[in-house]
């Protein structure tokens, strides 16, 4: 073991070693050593890494360009497949809430890829461009550097070309020279003044041929020690230049991918979120539920037809049949507006000239009281219409005591604002609240009616259908029945449940509950009862609540409210009370307080236990 260990340990090190020759010879590998004569080769070369440098840039726009219209055409379906107006009642349905909440899902896709696109034009596409553009300056720079290199060689080149000949031509006279002066010395014929004028001439080509010959000596010096310095010193560093800037290309090149890659892996679990949000939506179906709330929704409360007696025609007076058919006819034609309840409704005279106006119509054409459709329906709309209304008078009642908390804290502090700006808003509020109540109060009153009616006329099944499983069904505010039982089993003292129900939790009226001391719960009335308890309650110093940070910046831009900043830690003196405005306070410069609202929505907050 110890022996295998120690050879596995010694390979370990023969790899290490290799890599590390390996990268040291990839250090020492320039393209000015390597590559000295291939000046033109890796001009090409380098250009055409930037060309796939700027078609990789151009991939990417296509790819954003793609991302874009795929988010958009994502959002145009989301938004031509939501329900329509007259299909809101359909909604009820498990399928058709999963199909809305799929709808939600495939908005919140569209928008992953809008983060897609933004981030590939922003992160990826700029910086390629960026990069490019750096790199063709950077390119041609190097090339200009190489040429005037070039240049400047090439002119030597031709500086020792020219001296080469020069002391060619120069050699080649003084030898000729040198021949014709041997040959007047030796002829006899000549005179004394000829041979020395040859002599003088020879003299005079052999100083030529040695200024010359110098001459080359000098520029053949030069030209070598230019060639040396050029190919050893100035031309790879051009090139090693060049060798950067490529190497540079493509290693942002691998940095785009992968970051490109990031950005989209960035929303992959946003994306997964979603797909899970669309398999619970398709889990969250429930066919039997879907049923019954059809039951619900057409059930008509009325009890099937009883048999028919048989009736013995020899029996009666020949003067009664008549009468007798009449009666047959007109039950007849009840069992058909039994059966087909919703589509038989009784005819208006035109514009109501001829009806009866003790029960105006609704805007869908319905009586106020819905007394025109089956005792079941009849009911249901009456407790949907009494729900409605307990909804806004919770809302009207929560932004009335956010006005009157406004109004308060301006008498308090009048450098907050002035309170007379908030008396017309408080004003009309209660108007409002007014109204609101007045019609919950009648259409309590309609529903009362409409149960009594409907103990009146309950034939002994409908009594039967009352209770089941030994125990009377509740009901919610809002009509539906517990354990999924009938809309049938209403008993009066359901009305009387939904006339009380205003105060109850679940409607959210009379709850109004403010952080102030002694404020405590109770019914709208009891608060209007109390109001001057309220006032004085109100101005009392405030104990924090908890406190909170800010998760944007604020700047108050309104009577009342404090300007915070990202990260801000506050203090909570009043929680929210549905209008969307949170009391905070902080300590100032001056050893005091400032007191304000701030929006909820801004802040996360953490209150004392």
């Amino acid at each position: 073991m110890a022996s295998s260990s120690s050879s596995r340990h010694s390979s370990n090190n023969k790899l290490a070693e290799s890599e590390n020759a390996s990268a040291e010879n990839s250090n020492n590998m320039s393209w000015g050593i390597e590559l000295w004569d291939q000046n033109d080769n890796l001009a090409i070369h380098t250009n055409r890494g930037i060309d796939a440098l700027d078609k990789y840039a151009n991939f990417l726009r296509d790819r954003v360009a793609i991302e874009t219209e795929y988010a958009g055409k994502l959002r145009r379906l989301v938004k031509n497949y939501q329900p329509k107006k007259k299909e809101e009642e359909d909604n009820e349905f498990t399928s058709m809430q999963a199909f809305r909440n799929l709808l939600k899902e495939v908005g919140d896709l569209a928008g992953q890829r809008e983060v897609v696109s933004e981030s590939l034009q922003l992160q990826i596409i700029q910086g390629v461009t960026l990069l490019s553009k750096t790199l063709r300056d950077d390119r041609k720079k190097c090339l200009s550097d190489g040429a005037m290199l070039q240049q400047n060689l090439s002119t030597q080149l031709s500086s020792l070309e020219r001296a080469k000949r020069n002391y060619e031509k120069a050699y080649r006279d003084s030898e000729k020279a040198v021949e014709n002066y041997k040959k007047a010395d030796m002829d006899l014929n000549l005179s004394r003044a000829e041979v020395e004028r040859y002599k003088t001439i020879m003299t005079s080509k052999i100083q030529q041929s040695d200024d010359a010959k110098n001459e080359y000596a000098n520029q053949l010096q030069k030209t070598n020690n230019l060639q040396q310095q050029h190919f050893s010193i100035l031309l790879p560093a051009v090139l090693s230049r060049l060798q950067e800037l490529d190497e540079k290309r493509t290693r942002g090149i691998r940095e785009f991918i992968i970051g490109a890659a990031e950005v989209e892996s960035s929303v992959a679990p946003i994306i997964a979120r979603c797909m899970e949000g669309i398999v619970k939506a398709g889990e969250s179906i429930n066919e039997k539920e879907d049923s019954f709330k059809v039951i619900e929704r057409y059930q008509s409360g009325f009890t099937p037809p009883t048999d028919i007696p048989f009736e013995d025609l020899s029996k009666l007076d020949p003067d009664s049949l008549q009468d007798h058919y009449s009666n047959s006819m007109s039950n007849h034609l009840t069992m058909r507006g039994t059966m087909s309840a919703n589509k038989i409704k009784k005819r208006v005279g035109i514009f109501n000239i001829f009806g009866s106006n003790k029960n105006s119509l609704t805007a869908d054409g319905q009586k106020e009281d819905f007394s025109d459709l089956p005792p079941n329906q009849q009911r249901k709309k009456l407790q949907a219409k009494i729900a409605e209304l307990q909804q806004k008078i919770a809302q009207e009642t929560n932004a009335r005591d956010g006005l009157m908390k406004m109004k308060i804290v301006y008498e308090t502090n009048s450098s907050l604002g002035n309170p007379m700006t908030v008396e017309g808003q408080l004003n009309e509020s209660e108007h409002k609240l007014e109204k609101l109540k007045i019609d919950l109060k009648k259409y309590q009153g309609y529903f009362e009616r409409a149960n009594q009616a409907q103990v009146a006329n309950n034939s002994p099944q409908a009594n039967r259908n009352q209770l089941q499983n030994g125990h009377r069904t509740s009901r919610h505010s809002n009509g539906s029945a517990d354990d999924h039982h009938d809309e049938g089993d209403d008993q009066p003292d359901d009305a009387g449940s939904l006339s009380s129900s205003s105060a109850s939790p679940e409607s959210g009226l009379g709850t109004s509950h403010t952080s102030l001391p002694g404020s405590g719960q109770g019914s709208a009335n009891e608060n209007a009862i109390g109001e001057d308890a309220y006032f004085e309650t109100e101005v009392e110093p405030l104990q924090p609540l908890g406190t909170c940070r800010a998760l944007y910046p604020f700047e108050a831009s309104s009577e009342g409210s404090i300007p915070m900043n990202e990260g801000e830690e506050l203090q909570v003196i009043e929680i929210d009370q549905g209008d969307g405005w949170t009391r905070v306070r902080r300590a100032n410069d001056s050893n005091g307080w400032d007191e304000g609202f701030v929006p909820t929505s801004y802040i996360e907050c953490t209150l004392y236990a």
